[in-house]
């Protein structure tokens, strides 16, 4: 794991926040590369670490940029804004845990579990209070008053993202406890949490009904999530270097999305430069983006039929194809020969490899 570096070329073995929040931080912002230095401010933080994929700040590095982005926002609110940027897909291989998972619960167990891997600072834990399920939040550094209500604000949203993923509608029944006063923009709430709002209470808190947290997630499915999860984790192993290429930074950047979904705008916009740049550079580089998403998914459509035994129309779901045509359009200019033809031919390698049994 990289962990954030100082000028003399030592590491500081306590950061472990992902740089790409802060990132999101500077989208929300508005903020082109030249004004990264002022959301920087007192970091000891280069604009080439925050733009880095896989460098790590520390909690203290990570307040003070929240910090500064409230003053450079001049939003009191800006927390809940940002909230409702974190969606299950800027979490990496959690958030892809979190959509996978057989139902709300275990999405929110996943978050309890993994969390110390994104931000070790905030502690999240789970119990059951006769019928809901309350999600109780502990921040482990002193914090001060405006930058914990903004922190809880973000958090408390965040949830709620993860939450509407899986249900597929606004969670009117979640009920959010705030241990802040009702703060000047209290009217501005609604917009973001679409339950009831408590304000003054003893802890930070999101509570959901026991009986939608057991409500099964349409999309999940237990053996496209393990074989996805297992490929993903191999492939960004193997492209974990030191100093990456864009065309590196662009696969790392759609393996923490659901497949075929990073959009060319969303990648240009999350590495501070146009289309255009991002197209110039990754040309100098032999590639592009649609180059670059054609491999990885064919590579993913390639394992899920040689080492699985879904359907073709389950893997083109899998893969985000609207329908099985198209996924099948794309698989013969990818292979040159139709999926159940490839799958044909995969299974008569491995019977020749293993041999008969005995």
């Amino acid at each position: 794991m990289t962990t954030t570096q100082h000028a003399d070329g030592s590491h500081n073995p306590e950061a472990d926040i992902p740089s790409n929040y802060s990132r999101l931080i500077a989208r929300e912002l508005g903020l082109a590369a030249r004004q990264l230095p002022r959301l920087l401010r007192g970091t000891g933080l280069e604009v080439a670490q925050l733009l880095s994929e896989d460098s790590l700040l520390t909690a203290a590095q990570q307040i003070r940029i929240l910090r500064n982005a409230l003053e450079l926002s001049g939003k009191p609110e800006f927390g809940l804004r940002l909230g409702a940027r974190l969606t299950p897909a800027t979490h990496g291989a959690v958030g892809f845990v979190a959509y996978s998972s057989p139902d709300l619960r275990t999405a929110l167990q996943a978050f309890h579990t993994f969390l110390p891997t994104r931000a070790s600072f905030i502690q999240l834990h789970l119990q059951q209070v006769e019928d809901r399920l309350e999600c109780l939040v502990n921040f482990q550094v002193p914090l001060d008053e405006v930058v914990a209500r903004c922190l809880a604000d973000t958090v408390v949203k965040a949830c709620l993202e993860i939450g509407e993923f899986i249900v597929g509608r606004p969670i009117y029944e979640a009920e959010a406890c705030f241990p802040h006063p009702a703060p000047a923009y209290e009217a501005i709430y609604p917009d973001y949490l679409p339950g009831p709002v408590y304000f003054g209470c003893n802890q930070l808190k999101i509570t959901f009904p026991m009986a939608l947290c057991r409500k099964p997630n349409a999309s999940a499915n237990h053996e496209n999530y393990r074989l996805a999860l297992q490929q993903c984790e191999a492939m960004l192993a193997r492209l974990q270097t030191r100093d990456p290429d864009y065309r590196t930074r662009l696969k790392q950047m759609m393996l923490s999305h659901p497949p075929g979904t990073l959009s060319e705008d969303e990648a240009a916009a999350a590495l501070f430069m146009s289309k255009r740049t991002l197209a110039r550079k990754l040309k100098q580089e032999h590639s592009g983006f649609r180059q670059i998403r054609d491999e990885i998914l064919s590579q993913q459509a390639a394992h899920y039929l040689s080492d699985s035994q879904l359907s073709v129309e389950a893997i083109a779901s899998v893969l985000n194809y609207h329908d099985s045509a198209n996924f099948r359009r794309a698989f013969k200019r990818w292979f040159r020969q139709p999926p159940e033809q490839y799958r044909r031919r995969a299974g008569l390698r491995v019977m020749h490899t293993s041999g008969p049994s005995s």
